[in-house]
């Protein structure tokens, strides 16, 4: 009989990336503390020492996870916005199943932190009123990210298969970056 390999052990990020799983290829809904600890084959309640708060910490875990963005600050302000803007885009289409949790929870941990990174290398680049900017990039990468998913068909039970890249949503998405860096500048 071969040996049995043993477990592999638990922690936050492991926990976070089936959760992501479940909610991108199941839907928010179904993600539940007993799913999940199915999913990583433990019991559900030995989630909770590393979240001790439950399904609520879970949450806010998810929205950070796929709000967090860092980038290096490049030659213009524009040129950092643009960075943030997209990768902040990629990751919120990684994981469209918790895009809503992205949508309504606070920035808190390390989100409030890149938050915070973004406003300061923008304002070192030269551009004026900072975080107004970064309220007005982050609405439109959201609001940009909402419309693809919604039009991508990943919520409809009806469709086989959902579009995970889409060209006209690339270049309405940079187009409407432009307008707004544009607006940003004047």
């Amino acid at each position: 009989m071969p040996a049995k390999r043993p477990p592999v052990p638990l922690s936050r990020e492991r926990i976070i990336e089936a959760a992501l799983h479940i909610a991108d290829s199941q839907g928010l809904r179904r993600l539940t503390m007993r799913r999940l600890g199915d999913a990583l084959e433990v019991e559900a309640m030995a989630i909770y020492h590393h979240l001790p708060r439950g399904k609520e910490a879970l949450m806010d875990a998810l929205a950070e996870h796929v709000t967090t963005v860092h980038v290096e600050r490049g030659p213009t302000w524009q040129e950092t916005a643009r960075a943030w803007c997209r990768a902040g885009r990629e990751l919120l289409r990684e994981h469209p199943g918790v895009l809503a949790l992205a949508l309504t929870k606070p920035p808190k941990g390390a989100t409030a932190v890149a938050i915070r990174e973004q406003t300061e290398q923008l304002a070192e680049g030269g551009l004026g009123d900072a975080p107004e900017a970064v309220r007005s990039l982050r609405a439109f990468v959201f609001g940009s990210v909402a419309v693809e998913v919604q039009q991508s068909g990943w919520a409809d039970p009806e469709v086989d298969e959902w579009v995970r890249r889409d060209e006209r949503a690339d270049m309405d998405f940079e187009r409407g970056l432009d307008a707004l860096l544009k607006g940003l500048q004047t």
